[in-house]
């Protein structure tokens, strides 16, 4: 008689009637978690997420599956207990697969999920721990998708934020206010004249000039999208998309930008009060310590799943407030508009290229009202005001999507779109420095602003490079490219 074979765990799982709870808890909420960071990492890294994640779509479910087996025991329940552990796994598993996607919560996605759910149990009952394995599979998978993101992640390295001279150390010899308002995607007045947007604007541009503004013609940001420029303007170094190893965003990017950068050290160094207002929780999604005295944020009341995009938040009475209350300067005001923004990011959400320019005018008309009105209220409590208004990028009008800029495209009306930004700055007594001149693009802006207000010419010898950047996926080998060059022309070079 031949020795009786020992049988493999997934064998003995497969065939046996056991229910194993907890392993079928584990299957619906792991894959999920895994996927959901791998996709949203650097808007979630912190301990503090990966605590809610892990009681959220691991230990809420162990939880769940458990005790609705124990009570489907009871009596009359007993018919049901079949059913219970496979509703509940495919529930939560596509219910966590929907918060993954969407980064939200939706009532009717989850009652459609709840008749799919129910579907599935009715169907495919019988095959119900070939499914368990299956989504542990996707797990395994998933946990080997996520690890080179959070490697990238430990191995980022800071290098590129360290200062070629001591310009943090900088001792400013006249201490104005600051007002640095950033309206996200206002093109140039330049750009806005011609091209792919040819919009008149002829009102504000003369409301700017009334007021003792001076408009700076073809400036363009650095790079195409808002971590990245901000993260350039607030070190005032390029980082070249982390000198080209991620193709996403910029790592670490949001606590560049709110928790400690090479702008604020300057700025505290020198006792200026410093502010943060924002109409969206975009830089604040993964709850950085702010380096901000002041936020019109909370970052108690910011979800733990969100964009960091909603409802957009009132910044100008708050910031009305808080001239009231510090009218003993010096102040920095940091503030954050989201008009006119963008044309929309995927095709399916498109209008077509006329559609997304008209709805780009509507929402430039918008931001023209919110900045007048942030500029006489600036102007009426301080009218020696150090203002600056500047972009972080342009408006991608010309395009049906943004996506589009993911391609390799030498058209200059196409390029300019996507980098062209409005600069507009009102110096204090109207006197701008005679070396204004080399405001060009935006990673410079606070290098220059610091040789004028500490009176030091000697760190303009530091500029970086008036270069812009994009990622390029499709049309070309992917990786960073030089777009446009430091004499304004575009270009195609990979970095």
């Amino acid at each position: 008689m031949e020795p009786k074979k020992k049988q493999g765990f997934f064998s003995v799982f497969l065939n046996n009637g056991k229910a194993y709870t907890l392993l079928t808890a584990v299957a619906a909420g792991l894959y999920p978690l895994l996927f959901y960071y791998t996709n949203n990492y650097k808007m979630i890294n912190s301990w503090g997420h990966l605590g809610y994640f892990v009681s959220i779509f691991l230990l809420l479910p162990l939880v769940v599956f458990f005790v609705a087996h124990k009570i489907s025991e009871v009596g009359f329940l007993k018919k049901l207990q079949p059913f219970v552990l496979p509703f509940l796994n495919f529930f939560f598993f596509f219910s966590y697969l929907n918060v993954a996607l969407y980064a939200g919560f939706s009532w009717i996605r989850t009652l459609i999920i709840f008749g799919i759910a129910i579907l599935l149990t009715v169907v495919l009952r019988k095959f119900f721990k070939k499914i368990i394995v299956f989504q542990l599979i996707l797990a395994v998978i998933g946990f080997f998708t996520l690890t080179p993101v959070v490697l990238k992640q430990l191995n980022y390295s800071k290098e590129w934020m360290k200062q070629p001279d001591n310009i943090e150390a900088a001792i400013f010899k006249k201490k104005p206010n600051i007002y640095y308002i950033q309206p996200d995607g206002y093109a140039n007045f330049s750009e806005l004249k011609k091209g792919n947007y040819k919009i008149e604007n002829a009102e504000f541009e003369s409301f700017l000039a009334e007021n003792n503004f001076k408009a700076y013609p073809n400036f363009r940001s650095n790079y195409a999208a808002t971590l990245p420029t901000n993260s350039a303007v607030f070190m005032m170094k390029h980082h070249y998309y982390n000198n080209g190893s991620d193709f996403t965003e910029t790592i670490d990017a949001r606590n560049v930008i709110v928790s400690d950068n090479s702008v604020l050290r300057i700025l505290k160094n020198n006792n200026y009060r410093t502010f943060f207002l924002t109409e969206q929780a975009y830089f604040l999604t993964n709850k950085p310590k702010l380096g901000y005295d002041f936020c019109n944020f909370s970052t108690k009341e910011i979800s733990f799943v969100t964009t960091g995009i909603g409802n957009p938040k009132d910044v100008i009475e708050p910031f009305k407030d808080y001239l009231e209350t510090y009218k003993e300067g010096p102040n920095f005001f940091f503030i954050e508009i989201f008009n006119p923004g963008h044309i929309t990011n995927t095709i399916n959400d498109s209008k077509g290229v006329e559609g997304e320019r008209d709805h780009y005018i509507e929402s430039l008309k918008e931001s023209n009202k919110k900045l007048t009105e942030l500029t006489k209220t600036i102007l009426a409590n301080d009218s020696e005001a150090l203002i600056v208004i500047m972009a972080d990028h342009g408006g991608f009008v010309g395009m049906t999507n943004t996506g589009e800029s993911y391609t390799k495209n030498s058209d200059p009306d196409f390029v300019n779109s996507i980098f062209s930004t409005i600069l507009a700055i009102h110096w204090p007594n109207g006197q701008a420095p005679k070396f204004d001149t080399k405001l060009k693009t935006s990673v410079n802006l606070f290098r220059i602003l610091t040789s004028y207000l500490s009176e030091d010419d000697s760190y303009l010898s530091n500029l970086q490079p008036d270069e812009s950047y994009i990622i390029i996926n499709f049309g070309a080998p992917q990786g960073v490219y030089e777009y446009i060059n430091g004499k304004g022309n575009v270009v195609f070079k990979k970095y």
